[in-house]
């Protein structure tokens, strides 16, 4: 039989980026008594706690859960690697931090598909709200908030200006601040790290949370379903170091799982397509074809160049490298062991015509072109000076799924990301990658170049270059949409108000709600759904 824990207001399922912000903000008061349940452990980790660090947890298990992709025909057949986070924080305690709205029409695009209070003008105040920007205060930037977030241009390696001056040549602006007045051109990125250690939404919000006596937070707690009564939520069953337990719910049961596990749990417990819950036996409390539907994603892709001149290979490549590099980190939490691996980037139109930026750029000033096996090698470059330049696209119109396998929680989902599966997104992505080349090319770039590596200049034909990023892409780990929000319940699977359709007492509060993929990094606006979705919930209690 489950043990039966105590009654709590709520109960957040996932300790992410917006679980964390629901754990803070709920409990704030002192009124209201939260549950956090995290399938994961601690956040207290040294390579977590480092910026540059997350390359050592790109395969582990002890904080990732690793899934893989279905083989995708848009991909060649390979079965992507997709690192989503198995500890407090979540995701936000193993991203690459850089911090990035997304464009206003992005939000505008949500409010006009009938999500009222998600508009740009609606949430801008929430992301003020919640941000210590260290560029300061202005209208688009807070310097209040929980979130701390770093201005790193005086840090950045002297490659960045060579790529700043590149694309300045052709054409491109350099921007200060993606997340002001526009988001077009380039820059370098603010990331959010403070005093030299990463600023997850764990240290942010949940740590603080955790001081509180109404904030009860249980690690390696795997939500296995949700309990109902008739068909309002009322609890969570969850599997806890080979127990089975329950907690109850006084007033609401949020998931906050994200994009893969909060689609999974609400399968798992009962609500998305009827046909697929059948065929595993599991009983239909809702049918809903969208739980799971609409997966959306950003692809991205590298070039990679030799380089005339030193890069950070130099640096982090030898034993004595890694020791100064080490070294400096622990004296003086700075260097680039403190830093994100990408520096520069910014944003373009592949076609003028385009209304807005459709395509995201980054630089690193270092290569990993030969990788050590079961590592992502951002601490093990080339042995030659490197540099790569990366895209992703902002806005595919791609689409895959998120679907249970069995009824058992232990059980992987099926990913299908169906990556490159429109025209358009080939089409974007083969003007994109040329870009690539014309930044390299100019005078700025190529008087530092010896060749390129990859993909190399014999991948000249639009047929070549198509075969190569579908060979070489893959996601840049921003899934969105597979529970969104929308007014009609035939077409989303939670409401404006974050409430799952269908049912009483339940809410999803994660970037899987996004109506459409943002224009950039997706962390920011998790987090930021996160707020609101707080806000909302402290209304309707």
């Amino acid at each position: 039989m489950p043990e039966i824990a105590q009654t709590y207001d709520f109960i957040i399922v996932g300790s992410g980026s917006a679980g964390s912000v629901l754990a803070e903000r709920l409990s704030a008061s002192g009124r209201h008594s939260v549950l956090v349940l995290e399938a994961g452990g601690t956040d207290r980790r040294f390579f977590v706690q480092m910026p540059l660090g997350y390359g050592k947890t790109f395969f582990d298990p002890r904080v990732n859960w690793n899934y893989r992709a279905e083989p995708d025909p848009g991909l060649a057949g390979n079965e992507d690697h997709w690192p989503r986070g198995k500890l407090l924080g979540g995701s936000s305690s193993i991203n690459a931090m850089v911090w990035i709205r997304g464009q206003r029409e992005d939000f505008d695009e949500w409010r006009d598909a009938g999500n009222v209070g998600w508009g740009y003008d609606d949430v801008l105040p929430a992301f003020k709200a919640l941000e210590n920007n260290e560029a300061g205060a202005d209208e688009w930037r807070g310097r209040d908030g929980p979130v701390h977030v770093s201005d790193l241009t005086r840090f950045v390696h002297p490659l960045c200006g060579r790529y700043i001056a590149a694309a300045e040549e052709l054409g491109l602006r350099r921007n200060a601040d993606f997340n002001g007045a526009s988001q077009e051109g380039v820059g370098v990125y603010q990331i959010t790290t403070r005093d030299g250690r990463r600023m997850s939404a764990a240290r942010a919000f949940l740590r603080p949370a955790m001081k509180r006596a109404n904030v009860r937070v249980e690690t390696h707690a795997l939500a296995t379903r949700i309990l109902f009564a008739g068909k309002r939520a009322v609890g969570v069953e969850y599997s806890r170091k080979g127990r089975s337990c329950q907690a109850r719910a006084g007033r609401e049961v949020i998931i906050s799982a994200g994009s893969i596990n909060s689609p999974q749990l609400l399968q798992l417990s009962g609500i998305g397509p009827g046909e697929l819950l059948q065929g595993l036996e599991i009983p239909v409390l809702h049918h809903n074809s969208n739980v799971g539907a609409h997966l959306q994603d950003h692809q991205g892709i590298n070039y990679t160049w030799k380089a005339r001149t030193p890069t950070l290979n130099q640096n982090l490549r030898p034993w004595w490298g890694k020791l100064a590099a080490g070294s400096r980190y622990l004296l003086l939490r700075d260097g680039p062991l403190s830093m994100s691996m990408n520096q520069g980037g910014g944003f373009f139109r592949t076609d003028p015509s385009q209304t807005r930026p459709n395509m995201q750029l980054y630089f690193q000033a270092f290569s990993t072109v030969l990788p050590r096996p079961g590592e992502r090698p951002i601490l093990s470059p080339d042995p030659w000076p490197g540099f790569s330049m990366g895209l992703s696209n902002c806005r595919p119109t791609s689409r895959g799924s998120i679907a249970i396998r069995s009824n058992d929680p232990l059980a992987p989902p099926k990913i299908v990301a169906n990556a490159f599966s429109t025209d358009h997104d080939v089409a974007e992505m083969l003007d994109a990658v040329k870009f690539l080349r014309r930044l390299a090319a100019t005078r700025a770039m190529s008087e530092m170049i010896e060749e390129e590596v990859l993909p190399g200049p014999s991948i000249a034909s639009d047929e070549a270059l198509i075969e190569d990023f579908r060979r070489r892409s893959g996601t840049v780990y921003h899934p969105v949409s597979t529970c969104r929000m929308g007014p009609d319940a035939a077409g989303a699977v939670v409401s404006p108000r974050l409430e799952v359709h269908g049912v009483e007492g339940l809410r999803v509060v994660d970037a899987s709600v996004f109506p459409s993929v943002i224009s950039g990094n997706t962390n920011a606006a998790a987090i930021m759904t996160g707020w609101k979705g707080a806000d909302m919930v402290l209304e309707d209690v």
